[in-house]
């Protein structure tokens, strides 16, 4: 047997209970009778499928890193106590939340278009199943609709003026007791959008706001047009970028 034939790569994806799995896809594992004990130890926990592989007879297995394992990463890096192979007749596919990733914020005032600029770079990334990026300006309306559209919760990203150095990211989690709802032609309170989407019937997500302290503050009576970041929030956009990723990581195991 040659060594090419030992190293081939197995299939990209497998169907399950007509869902496809692939890298990234969350399961439950559901040992089957019989098998190893260290397996039966992990049945109903929650994982996720880091690579599918084909043995030399054919047989298909996931490898799985388990999402409560602290060493997980360690798992992700194949190290062989930290990931686990099944079956596909012994995962049961979870479905993966809808998450909302939403970039507000108007490009023309400077850094108050962090959001935008944040939400563009993550598009053309790849994102975990469920979850959508979408840039919606200062389109507030459009975004209040949008978030009683039934999402497992939502992410914003805007600029964020919390008193710290330009730049410094934050997650907040906004509180919409006693905010008035109210939208603004040229600008996006992200509370206000909120409270605004509980006045048209909707039942807000979750959300959560990953924003970036501005240098740059302008307003829309400004006549000057500032359609650029300054230099510490353009430099915060690839820790950004991982910030959120870990927003997501963090929500999607909450909902499960």
């Amino acid at each position: 047997m040659s060594w090419d034939e030992l190293q081939r790569p197995g299939p990209e994806s497998i169907t399950v209970a007509g869902v496809e799995l692939r890298q990234g896809s969350h399961v439950r594992l559901r040992p089957r009778r019989g098998a190893d004990v260290f397996d039966l130890v992990l049945a109903g926990a929650l994982a996720t499928v880091e690579r599918v592989e084909e043995d030399m007879e054919g047989g298909v297995h996931l490898v799985v890193t388990i999402d409560d394992d602290p060493g997980r990463d360690l798992g992700i890096a194949s190290q062989l106590a930290h990931r686990f192979f099944f079956a596909p007749d012994e995962v049961e596919p979870v479905a993966p939340e809808r998450v909302l990733v939403a970039g507000i914020g108007n490009v023309f005032l400077g850094d108050d278009g962090f959001g935008v600029a944040l939400v563009e770079r993550l598009a053309e990334r790849a994102l975990p199943p469920g979850v959508e990026a979408v840039d919606f300006g200062i389109r507030g309306m459009d975004l209040a609709y949008a978030l009683g559209d039934g999402w497992s919760a939502v992410v914003l990203l805007d600029a964020a003026p919390t008193g710290q150095p330009p730049g410094t990211l934050s997650v907040i989690e906004p509180e919409l007791d006693d905010v008035e709802p109210a939208l603004d032609a040229h600008g996006m309170d992200p509370v206000k959008v909120l409270a605004l989407t509980r006045e048209l019937g909707g039942s807000p997500p979750r959300t959560l706001v990953v924003g970036c302290e501005p240098e740059t503050r302008m307003s829309e009576d400004d006549e000057e047009i500032v359609a650029a970041l300054s230099e510490p929030v353009r430099a915060a956009l690839d820790e950004g970028c991982r910030l959120v990723v870990s927003v997501l990581d963090d929500l999607t195991k909450e909902e499960r």
